[in-house]
Protein backbone atom coordinates (compact mmCIF):
# COMPACT_ATOMS: atom_id res chain seq x y z
CA UNK A 1 0.00 0.00 0.00
CA UNK A 2 1.39 3.31 -1.09
CA UNK A 3 1.75 5.94 1.58
CA UNK A 4 1.91 9.21 -1.06
CA UNK A 5 0.86 12.44 0.32
CA UNK A 6 -1.38 14.29 -2.11
CA UNK A 7 -2.04 17.87 -2.52
CA UNK A 8 -5.88 17.62 -3.54
CA UNK A 9 -5.82 21.21 -4.89
CA UNK A 10 -3.00 21.19 -7.14
CA UNK A 11 -4.13 17.84 -8.95
CA UNK A 12 -3.19 17.45 -12.64
CA UNK A 13 -4.38 14.71 -14.50
CA UNK A 14 -1.53 12.22 -14.37
CA UNK A 15 -0.83 8.96 -13.14
CA UNK A 16 -0.61 8.13 -9.88
CA UNK A 17 -0.24 4.44 -8.37
CA UNK A 18 -3.27 3.67 -6.47
CA UNK A 19 -3.71 -0.09 -3.87
CA UNK A 20 -5.58 -1.88 -6.27
CA UNK A 21 -6.78 -2.60 -10.10
CA UNK A 22 -9.21 -5.17 -11.12
CA UNK A 23 -8.39 -8.10 -13.79
CA UNK A 24 -10.27 -10.14 -15.70
CA UNK A 25 -9.43 -12.50 -18.17
CA UNK A 26 -11.55 -14.06 -21.06
CA UNK A 27 -10.64 -17.46 -21.74
CA UNK A 28 -12.50 -20.29 -23.05
CA UNK A 29 -14.89 -18.21 -24.52
CA UNK A 30 -15.77 -16.55 -21.20
CA UNK A 31 -15.14 -13.67 -18.75
CA UNK A 32 -13.84 -15.50 -15.23
CA UNK A 33 -15.10 -13.50 -12.34
CA UNK A 34 -11.76 -11.08 -11.81
CA UNK A 35 -9.91 -10.02 -9.12
CA UNK A 36 -8.52 -7.01 -7.53
CA UNK A 37 -4.82 -7.34 -7.58
CA UNK A 38 -1.73 -4.89 -6.40
CA UNK A 39 0.41 -5.32 -9.24
CA UNK A 40 0.02 -2.44 -11.57
CA UNK A 41 2.20 -4.26 -14.63
CA UNK A 42 0.42 -6.39 -17.12
CA UNK A 43 2.26 -9.74 -17.94
CA UNK A 44 1.10 -10.04 -21.95
CA UNK A 45 2.35 -12.36 -24.69
CA UNK A 46 4.48 -10.52 -26.91
CA UNK A 47 2.55 -11.71 -29.59
CA UNK A 48 -0.05 -10.14 -28.28
CA UNK A 49 -2.72 -8.51 -30.81
CA UNK A 50 -3.03 -5.16 -28.12
CA UNK A 51 0.58 -4.48 -29.54
CA UNK A 52 1.03 -4.97 -33.14
CA UNK A 53 -2.57 -4.72 -34.43
CA UNK A 54 -4.31 -2.11 -31.90
CA UNK A 55 -7.11 -4.58 -30.89
CA UNK A 56 -7.95 -3.01 -27.87
CA UNK A 57 -10.72 -0.06 -26.70
CA UNK A 58 -10.82 1.95 -23.09
CA UNK A 59 -13.60 4.14 -21.28
CA UNK A 60 -13.28 6.59 -18.72
CA UNK A 61 -15.47 7.86 -15.85
CA UNK A 62 -15.08 9.35 -12.41
CA UNK A 63 -16.26 8.36 -8.73
CA UNK A 64 -16.78 12.12 -6.70
CA UNK A 65 -16.63 12.32 -2.37
CA UNK A 66 -19.98 14.28 -1.48
CA UNK A 67 -20.77 16.41 1.16
CA UNK A 68 -22.21 13.78 3.04
CA UNK A 69 -19.42 11.51 2.42
CA UNK A 70 -20.90 9.12 0.31
CA UNK A 71 -19.96 8.01 -3.16
CA UNK A 72 -21.20 9.17 -6.19
CA UNK A 73 -20.29 7.18 -10.03
CA UNK A 74 -21.77 9.14 -13.10
CA UNK A 75 -23.59 7.37 -15.45
CA UNK A 76 -21.43 4.22 -15.31
CA UNK A 77 -24.33 2.43 -17.49
CA UNK A 78 -23.36 4.28 -20.09
CA UNK A 79 -19.72 3.64 -20.14
CA UNK A 80 -20.70 0.04 -20.24
CA UNK A 81 -22.79 -0.05 -23.43
CA UNK A 82 -20.49 2.02 -25.09
CA UNK A 83 -17.14 -0.33 -24.20
CA UNK A 84 -19.63 -2.96 -24.94
CA UNK A 85 -19.98 -0.98 -28.86
CA UNK A 86 -16.21 -0.35 -28.88
CA UNK A 87 -15.32 -3.78 -28.48
CA UNK A 88 -17.68 -4.97 -31.01
CA UNK A 89 -16.11 -2.69 -33.45
CA UNK A 90 -12.57 -4.36 -33.15
CA UNK A 91 -13.79 -8.28 -32.34
CA UNK A 92 -13.58 -7.92 -28.82
CA UNK A 93 -16.26 -10.26 -26.29
CA UNK A 94 -18.25 -7.81 -24.72
CA UNK A 95 -18.18 -7.34 -20.88
CA UNK A 96 -21.76 -7.68 -19.36
CA UNK A 97 -23.16 -4.18 -17.94
CA UNK A 98 -23.36 -5.63 -14.80
CA UNK A 99 -19.74 -6.75 -14.54
CA UNK A 100 -18.43 -3.45 -15.55
CA UNK A 101 -20.54 -1.87 -12.91
CA UNK A 102 -19.70 -4.06 -10.36
CA UNK A 103 -16.03 -3.75 -11.22
CA UNK A 104 -16.08 -0.23 -10.82
CA UNK A 105 -17.55 -0.28 -7.87
CA UNK A 106 -15.06 -2.51 -6.10
CA UNK A 107 -12.03 -0.72 -7.62
CA UNK A 108 -13.64 2.61 -6.16
CA UNK A 109 -14.33 1.04 -2.43
CA UNK A 110 -11.07 -0.42 -2.54
CA UNK A 111 -8.85 2.93 -3.28
CA UNK A 112 -11.80 5.63 -1.10
CA UNK A 113 -8.34 7.06 0.37
CA UNK A 114 -7.79 8.01 -3.03
CA UNK A 115 -10.72 10.10 -4.04
CA UNK A 116 -10.59 13.85 -3.87
CA UNK A 117 -12.60 15.56 -0.84
CA UNK A 118 -15.74 16.95 -1.22
CA UNK A 119 -15.41 20.97 -2.51
CA UNK A 120 -11.43 20.36 -4.03
CA UNK A 121 -12.95 20.24 -7.42
CA UNK A 122 -11.10 16.50 -8.19
CA UNK A 123 -12.49 13.28 -8.47
CA UNK A 124 -11.36 9.63 -8.65
CA UNK A 125 -10.69 8.79 -12.39
CA UNK A 126 -11.20 4.99 -13.92
CA UNK A 127 -9.80 3.73 -16.78
CA UNK A 128 -11.69 0.61 -18.01
CA UNK A 129 -9.69 -1.33 -20.98
CA UNK A 130 -10.02 -4.16 -22.80
CA UNK A 131 -7.18 -5.38 -25.08
CA UNK A 132 -6.08 -8.69 -27.24
CA UNK A 133 -3.63 -10.76 -25.74
CA UNK A 134 -2.21 -14.13 -25.80
CA UNK A 135 0.02 -16.02 -28.33
CA UNK A 136 -0.61 -14.65 -32.06
CA UNK A 137 1.49 -13.37 -34.99
CA UNK A 138 -1.30 -13.41 -37.42
CA UNK A 139 -4.02 -10.18 -38.66
CA UNK A 140 -6.99 -11.45 -36.56
CA UNK A 141 -8.86 -11.43 -33.83
CA UNK A 142 -6.83 -12.42 -30.09
CA UNK A 143 -7.01 -15.77 -28.50
CA UNK A 144 -7.33 -14.46 -25.14
CA UNK A 145 -8.48 -10.75 -23.80
CA UNK A 146 -7.88 -8.82 -20.35
CA UNK A 147 -10.37 -6.34 -18.70
CA UNK A 148 -9.28 -4.16 -16.43
CA UNK A 149 -9.62 -1.19 -14.54
CA UNK A 150 -7.35 1.28 -12.50
CA UNK A 151 -7.82 4.34 -10.82
CA UNK A 152 -6.46 7.79 -10.21
CA UNK A 153 -7.12 10.91 -8.47
CA UNK A 154 -7.45 13.76 -11.14
CA UNK A 155 -8.03 17.27 -10.84
CA UNK A 156 -8.57 19.11 -14.23
CA UNK A 157 -7.49 17.77 -17.55
CA UNK A 158 -6.85 21.59 -19.37
CA UNK A 159 -4.85 24.02 -16.62
CA UNK A 160 -6.98 26.23 -15.27
CA UNK A 161 -10.07 24.72 -14.65
CA UNK A 162 -12.54 26.80 -16.01
CA UNK A 163 -10.68 29.50 -17.51
CA UNK A 164 -11.25 29.30 -21.30
CA UNK A 165 -8.46 28.28 -24.04
CA UNK A 166 -7.01 28.53 -26.70
CA UNK A 167 -7.60 26.36 -29.99
CA UNK A 168 -6.75 26.04 -33.86
CA UNK A 169 -7.76 24.27 -36.25
CA UNK A 170 -6.00 21.22 -37.59
CA UNK A 171 -5.10 19.95 -41.27
CA UNK A 172 -4.70 16.32 -39.79
CA UNK A 173 -7.51 14.23 -39.54
CA UNK A 174 -9.19 12.45 -36.83
CA UNK A 175 -10.96 9.38 -38.22
CA UNK A 176 -11.41 8.16 -41.49
CA UNK A 177 -15.05 8.05 -43.25
CA UNK A 178 -16.59 5.06 -41.72
CA UNK A 179 -13.95 4.50 -39.60
CA UNK A 180 -13.68 3.77 -36.40
CA UNK A 181 -14.25 7.36 -35.19
CA UNK A 182 -17.39 6.59 -33.17
CA UNK A 183 -15.44 3.56 -31.14
CA UNK A 184 -13.34 4.38 -27.96
CA UNK A 185 -9.96 2.40 -29.55
CA UNK A 186 -6.20 3.70 -29.19
CA UNK A 187 -5.86 4.14 -32.53
CA UNK A 188 -7.72 7.45 -32.88
CA UNK A 189 -5.63 9.12 -30.27
CA UNK A 190 -2.48 7.55 -32.11
CA UNK A 191 -3.15 9.66 -34.60
CA UNK A 192 -3.95 12.75 -32.71
CA UNK A 193 -0.85 13.32 -30.34
CA UNK A 194 1.34 14.74 -33.49
CA UNK A 195 -1.17 17.44 -34.05
CA UNK A 196 -1.88 17.70 -30.69
CA UNK A 197 1.70 18.05 -29.98
CA UNK A 198 1.99 20.78 -32.70
CA UNK A 199 -0.99 22.89 -31.51
CA UNK A 200 0.73 22.86 -27.73
CA UNK A 201 4.15 24.08 -29.10
CA UNK A 202 2.39 26.93 -30.62
CA UNK A 203 0.64 27.77 -27.51
CA UNK A 204 -2.61 26.33 -27.86
CA UNK A 205 -4.81 23.89 -25.81
CA UNK A 206 -5.07 21.30 -28.13
CA UNK A 207 -6.48 21.09 -31.99
CA UNK A 208 -9.66 20.50 -33.89
CA UNK A 209 -10.72 18.55 -36.24
CA UNK A 210 -12.49 18.56 -39.50
CA UNK A 211 -14.69 15.87 -41.01
CA UNK A 212 -11.94 13.96 -43.16
CA UNK A 213 -14.32 14.19 -46.38
CA UNK A 214 -14.96 17.13 -46.90
CA UNK A 215 -12.58 19.59 -44.47
CA UNK A 216 -15.49 22.01 -43.72
CA UNK A 217 -17.10 20.80 -40.73
CA UNK A 218 -15.85 21.17 -37.18
CA UNK A 219 -15.97 17.31 -35.31
CA UNK A 220 -13.83 17.14 -32.05
CA UNK A 221 -11.38 18.53 -30.11
CA UNK A 222 -8.25 16.72 -30.01
CA UNK A 223 -9.38 14.98 -26.54
CA UNK A 224 -13.20 15.89 -26.02
CA UNK A 225 -16.34 16.38 -27.99
CA UNK A 226 -17.28 19.76 -29.19
CA UNK A 227 -20.35 21.83 -28.59
CA UNK A 228 -21.43 25.89 -29.04
CA UNK A 229 -23.98 28.33 -28.25
CA UNK A 230 -25.94 30.18 -31.02
CA UNK A 231 -26.44 33.77 -30.53
CA UNK A 232 -30.08 32.61 -30.22
CA UNK A 233 -29.10 30.56 -27.64
CA UNK A 234 -29.19 27.24 -29.17
CA UNK A 235 -27.08 24.42 -28.07
CA UNK A 236 -25.50 23.09 -30.86
CA UNK A 237 -22.89 19.93 -31.25
CA UNK A 238 -21.76 18.30 -34.25
CA UNK A 239 -23.75 15.41 -35.77
CA UNK A 240 -21.24 12.83 -37.68
CA UNK A 241 -21.00 9.19 -37.80
CA UNK A 242 -16.93 9.47 -37.19
CA UNK A 243 -17.58 11.63 -33.54
CA UNK A 244 -17.03 9.58 -30.34
CA UNK A 245 -20.46 9.30 -28.45
CA UNK A 246 -19.30 11.29 -25.27
CA UNK A 247 -21.46 10.54 -22.38
CA UNK A 248 -20.86 14.37 -20.42
CA UNK A 249 -21.89 15.39 -24.26
CA UNK A 250 -24.78 13.44 -23.93
CA UNK A 251 -25.86 14.51 -20.19
CA UNK A 252 -25.14 18.19 -21.67
CA UNK A 253 -27.44 18.25 -24.45
CA UNK A 254 -30.18 16.39 -21.61
CA UNK A 255 -29.29 19.58 -18.82
CA UNK A 256 -29.57 22.35 -21.54
CA UNK A 257 -33.34 21.07 -22.89
CA UNK A 258 -34.53 19.91 -19.85
CA UNK A 259 -32.64 22.77 -17.10
CA UNK A 260 -32.15 25.43 -19.01
CA UNK A 261 -35.01 25.41 -21.70
CA UNK A 262 -32.21 26.00 -24.93
CA UNK A 263 -33.15 24.23 -28.03
CA UNK A 264 -30.47 21.18 -28.19
CA UNK A 265 -29.72 20.68 -32.30
CA UNK A 266 -26.96 17.98 -33.88
CA UNK A 267 -25.93 19.20 -36.91
CA UNK A 268 -23.07 20.16 -39.19
CA UNK A 269 -21.18 22.61 -37.54
CA UNK A 270 -19.72 24.97 -40.23
CA UNK A 271 -16.08 26.02 -39.85
CA UNK A 272 -16.59 28.96 -42.01
CA UNK A 273 -19.80 29.98 -39.86
CA UNK A 274 -18.04 30.26 -36.31
CA UNK A 275 -19.54 34.15 -36.11
CA UNK A 276 -22.81 32.47 -35.66
CA UNK A 277 -21.83 31.38 -31.86
CA UNK A 278 -21.30 33.19 -28.95
CA UNK A 279 -19.96 30.84 -26.61
CA UNK A 280 -17.98 27.53 -27.41
CA UNK A 281 -16.62 24.66 -25.30
CA UNK A 282 -14.95 21.30 -25.32
CA UNK A 283 -16.42 18.61 -22.99
CA UNK A 284 -15.57 15.02 -22.23
CA UNK A 285 -14.90 12.99 -18.91
CA UNK A 286 -11.71 14.17 -18.37
CA UNK A 287 -11.84 17.48 -19.50
CA UNK A 288 -15.41 18.01 -17.81
CA UNK A 289 -16.61 21.39 -19.51
CA UNK A 290 -13.89 23.96 -21.02
CA UNK A 291 -14.70 27.10 -22.19
CA UNK A 292 -12.84 27.98 -25.67
CA UNK A 293 -11.84 31.37 -25.42
CA UNK A 294 -10.68 31.41 -29.20
CA UNK A 295 -10.29 29.18 -31.92
CA UNK A 296 -7.87 29.92 -34.79
CA UNK A 297 -8.75 29.14 -38.49
CA UNK A 298 -6.11 29.54 -40.53
CA UNK A 299 -5.38 33.60 -40.52
CA UNK A 300 -8.95 34.56 -38.63
CA UNK A 301 -9.50 34.14 -35.26
CA UNK A 302 -12.69 33.72 -33.78
CA UNK A 303 -13.05 34.92 -29.35
CA UNK A 304 -15.86 33.70 -28.14
CA UNK A 305 -17.95 35.33 -25.27
CA UNK A 306 -14.67 36.77 -23.01
CA UNK A 307 -11.40 35.40 -23.48
CA UNK A 308 -10.88 35.81 -19.58
CA UNK A 309 -14.27 33.76 -18.34
CA UNK A 310 -16.68 31.53 -19.04
CA UNK A 311 -19.74 32.43 -20.27
CA UNK A 312 -22.83 32.61 -18.51
CA UNK A 313 -24.57 29.58 -19.87
CA UNK A 314 -21.46 27.34 -20.27
CA UNK A 315 -21.05 28.04 -16.70
CA UNK A 316 -24.57 27.35 -16.27
CA UNK A 317 -23.90 23.88 -17.54
CA UNK A 318 -20.61 23.56 -15.64
CA UNK A 319 -22.89 23.96 -12.23
CA UNK A 320 -25.61 21.82 -12.80
CA UNK A 321 -23.13 19.33 -14.00
CA UNK A 322 -20.79 19.48 -11.24
CA UNK A 323 -23.92 19.65 -8.81
CA UNK A 324 -25.35 16.62 -9.87
CA UNK A 325 -22.07 14.41 -9.58
CA UNK A 326 -21.09 15.37 -6.35
CA UNK A 327 -24.95 15.23 -4.85
CA UNK A 328 -25.57 18.75 -4.38
CA UNK A 329 -28.22 19.22 -7.32
CA UNK A 330 -30.84 16.62 -7.75
CA UNK A 331 -30.14 13.94 -10.61
CA UNK A 332 -31.97 12.52 -13.58
CA UNK A 333 -33.03 8.85 -13.10
CA UNK A 334 -30.59 6.33 -13.39
CA UNK A 335 -27.75 8.94 -13.35
CA UNK A 336 -25.67 8.52 -10.21
CA UNK A 337 -25.04 4.80 -8.87
CA UNK A 338 -23.88 5.07 -5.19
CA UNK A 339 -21.05 2.62 -4.05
Amino acid sequence: MTSQIIDWHTLGFNYIKTDLRYLAYWRDGRWDEGKLVEDNQLHISEGSTALHYGQQCFEGLKAYRCKDGSINLFRPDQNARRMQRSSARVLMPEVSEQQFIEACKAVVRHNERFIPPYGSGGALYLRPLVIGVGDNIGVRTAPEFIFSIFCIPVGAYFKGGMKPHDFVISHYDRAAPHGTGAAKVGGNYAASLMPGAEAKLKGFADCIYLDPATHTRIEEVGSANFFAITHDDEFITPRSNSVLPGITRLSLMELASQRLGLKVIEDDVLVDKLEYFKEAGACGTAAAITPIGSIQHGQKQYIFHSRDEAGPIIRQLFNELSGIQVGDLEAPEGWIVKV
